[in-house]
């Protein structure tokens, strides 16, 4: 019997995670989810991508993992409870330490954009607590993600920068 772990990924562009629901626990006294919840619904879309890439949650015992080194969330539109969302994950570019992505947080079922959140992450040894170069198997994956979206317009709002509008 073939495991999971035999099949070559298919890498669309961008990934689209699975449907998530805005939880009750997660809205603020202003009536809408928390800030800090629009980053657990991209966190938990990163999940789903880095099971892909070869470094998800069991990647940790071979003693390696990824840490989130920088994150840019824009704020657009104010989701609330039960609010069904998916998330898009596009690649921009990697080295052989680090990863540079752009997601977008979608309402599942009108299809407007809530939020976006543009990251660094950094593969690190986890016994060295050091940065350190992908293994051959996720680079390769890291490859093919790579060439599935390099067909996607970079996103306008990657690469912004938190300043003060110009007058």
């Amino acid at each position: 019997m073939l495991d999971r772990r035999d099949y070559e990924p298919l890498f669309f562009a961008p990934f689209v995670s699975s449907v998530m629901k805005v939880e009750p626990a997660w809205i603020d006294y202003n009536g809408h989810l928390n800030m800090a919840y629009y980053n657990v619904l991209f966190d938990r879309a990163v999940d789903e991508v880095f099971e892909l890439l070869g470094c998800g949650a069991d990647y940790v015992k071979t003693g390696f993992s990824t840490f989130t080194a920088e994150v840019h969330v824009r704020y657009l539109r104010e989701l609330k409870e039960s609010d069904p969302v998916r998330v898009t994950f596009q690649l921009l570019e990697y080295d052989a330490k680090r990863m540079h992505y752009f997601e977008q947080l979608f309402h599942a079922e009108e299809g407007w954009v809530s939020a976006t959140s543009e990251n660094m992450s950094l593969h690190v040894d986890m016994n060295a607590k050091k940065v350190a170069p992908f293994p051959p198997a996720v680079t390769k994956r890291l490859v093919q993600m790579k060439a599935s979206h390099a067909q996607l317009p970079r996103p306008e709002a990657a690469g912004r920068r938190v300043a003060m509008p110009e007058k």
